[in-house]
Parts: structure tokens; sequence; C-alpha cells
């Protein structure tokens, strides 16, 4: 039976890219040695690391005066790597989920932390507006999209201060204006590439205004200078994110890629709408294209275990919802296709039918 892929993240690949990567674990462009076993200092892994970094400022037109870095710990050594860097006396940080919330913790530990507006009075169902942004913070940090409760911000914000964006689920799903951000960053493992590499979009002149010393390892300025390498990278998972960025420059680019989703989220959207069993969670105007989210209506609450499980009997995997919300959760990542979209709507209207 064919599986079609909705899980939050690790998630879907596109398949030409975990091919590739196979191969290169078994012998890299024919140098007789695997990608696990080169030396990250070797020619063969500096022009993997290249052309990574040339790929992503084509797609994403990223401006002069910014770095690509490739590092590890996740987005959630970030949480900390930011303030260490950027804040001086005071930052603020829109709430808009889970992990906005865990990004504004590790910040309080350098200064004053200021949550312009939240969106938990409504269990973080909507983006919040109307906020305004202290002109006197070192930076303002978002959290584009909200993997667990499916809502996603979708424009570019004017920020009087740097702008920081957590893009960890959204990255490369729509054009971006960089320019107007001091940093982006986030883990690969959604759009991008494997667990194990995370990107960092950083303006250089931001850097090195904090009055702190900062250890060697959490100072961008070092990883910048190396070149991603002041320590041995993550190799495997930077081959498998080049390849992610060829597939989708192949594809027509970031431009096309927002077209496609737009077109995948809007079919599970209607169908979600026009269901009498089923009722999506997040406001209208602040769902995700990345993750949808869905409940059983209050009359079929009963049935949710049942679905899940016949769900999974036609090939549906990773559609169980955060445990903080409950429900249901399909994951629309750039890599997973129209046709998965469509089973997963064929599987929710014969459930249907057949228990309403």
């Amino acid at each position: 039976m064919k599986k079609h892929n909705f899980n939050a993240g690790p998630s879907i690949l596109p398949r030409v890219a975990i091919e590739n990567t196979a191969k290169a674990v078994l012998d890299l462009n024919g140098i007789g040695m695997s990608i696990l076993e080169i030396s990250h200092r070797s020619k063969d892994f500096q022009a993997i690391m290249d052309e990574a970094v040339a790929l992503f400022k084509e797609l994403l037109h990223i401006p002069e005066g910014y770095q690509v870095l490739f590092l590890g710990g996740g987005a959630s050594l970030q949480f900390c790597m930011i303030p260490f860097n950027m804040l001086n006396k005071k930052a603020a940080y829109l709430e808009t989920g889970v992990w906005a919330k865990k990004a504004a913790k590790e910040a309080k530990f350098f200064g004053d932390v200021n949550i312009v507006a939240t969106s938990s009075d409504k269990n973080f169902s909507y983006i919040p507006k109307g906020y305004a942004i202290p002109t006197d913070a070192d930076y303002f940090h978002i959290t584009t999209n909200n993997t667990i409760y499916g809502t996603e911000i979708h424009t570019d914000i004017d920020s009087p201060v740097n702008l920081v964006a957590d893009m960890s689920s959204d990255i490369l799903s729509r054009p971006v204006d960089v320019s107007k951000y001091a940093m982006i960053y986030g883990g690969a493992q959604k759009n991008l590439g494997p667990a194990g590499v995370t990107f960092v979009i950083v303006r250089e002149d931001i850097l090195g205004k904090v009055e702190r010393p900062i250890p060697t390892m959490l100072d961008y300025r070092t990883h910048i200078k190396e070149g991603s390498m002041f320590n041995t990278p993550p190799c495997l998972p930077i081959f498998t994110v080049k390849e992610t960025l060829k597939w989708i420059k192949e594809l027509g680019g970031v431009a096309e890629m927002q077209k496609i989703n737009i077109a995948k989220a809007n079919l599970l959207y209607n169908a979600i709408d026009s269901s009498k069993m089923f009722t999506g969670t997040a406001e209208k105007e602040s769902r995700s294209l990345m993750n949808i989210c869905f409940v059983m209506k209050d009359e079929y609450k009963d049935k949710e275990d049942a679905f899940m499980e016949f769900a999974k009997n036609n090939g549906m995997v990773g559609i169980k919802g955060h445990r903080s919300v409950g429900g249901f959760r399909a994951s629309t990542y750039n890599a997973l296709p129209k046709e998965s979209v469509e089973a997963l709507i064929q599987c929710m209207k014969d459930f249907e039918s057949q228990n309403s």
C-alpha cells in the first residue's frame, strides 16, 4: 500500500533528494568513498557546502551583506544564541505558540523580554494583530509558522527594529523579502532536509554590538569567519539540503512552490469546511499552508480513534494532532505531492459516508 507522509517533522522530503543522498552514502560522485567518511575539509565537501549556500542565496534572492550558515543544535539552540549575540537590554517577542514561548523563555536569561502580543487566550488559534513593536527593543522575534496549532504569518512584517524570524517550518514555501529581516533561522527537518542541520541567514552588520563576552562556539562571527566549518558540520544533512534546493530550483523556484502549496492547502481546507464531520481549528485568516489542523465536530468526537485507525489502514501516516490540541494534523510541506492530499480527502469522505 502506498504511504502518504503527513508527519510534522522530520517530514517528507523530495524523493530525488533521498535517492541522491542514498547514492552519496555508498559513493560520493564516484570518488570511491561515502559522504559519511570524507573529510569536511576536503574539496569534495567544500563543493557541496558552496553549492548549498549559493542555491539558498539564489532561491531566496538574499541580498549582499547577509551570510548563510549551516550549524548544529537545531532551532532550539538558536533560541539562546540570538539573545547572546543581539540582546543588550530589551527584546520584543510575538507569542504565537509553544516554540515562540520557548524562544522568549531563553531570551529572559539575557535581558528584559517584552511580549508584544499573544494568542494564548484562544489556544494559539490565530495570529495577533494591531500590536505595537517597541522602538527601543534590540530586536523583534517572530515564529512565522506554528506547527502545533496550524497558524502562519503570510507576509513580511515591517519592523522598526531588527526583525528575527524562526522559519523552521515554512522556509522556501513562499517568496520572502529577506531585506526586511536581520536574521532568519530554522531547523531543516521540514521543508529543507533531514534533522541535524540548522540554517541561519544573518545580516552581518547586526553582530558585535552586545557588551557581554560570547563563548566562541555561540558567536555567529566565529561561524561566518570559518564558513560554517569552525567544527565538523553535519555533512550528510547538508548534502540533502543541497539536493532539496536543487529540486526546488528545477520546479521553478520558490514562487512556483508557493502556487503548489496554496493549491494543496485550498483543496484540504475546502474539504474540511464542506464536511459534516470535520472542522478546522485555526481562524481562517491565520490558517497555515504547511500544517492543517482539524478535529471532529462535537457530535462525532467519539469517532476520532476510529478515524485514526481508518486513515492508517488507508496509508495515511502522521495525521494525529499534537497532544495539546488533539484531533488531526496534516502537514503539507513542499515535498508532499498533491496526490497525497487528494488521498486524505477521499479517506475523510469515505469515513464520513460510512459513519454519519
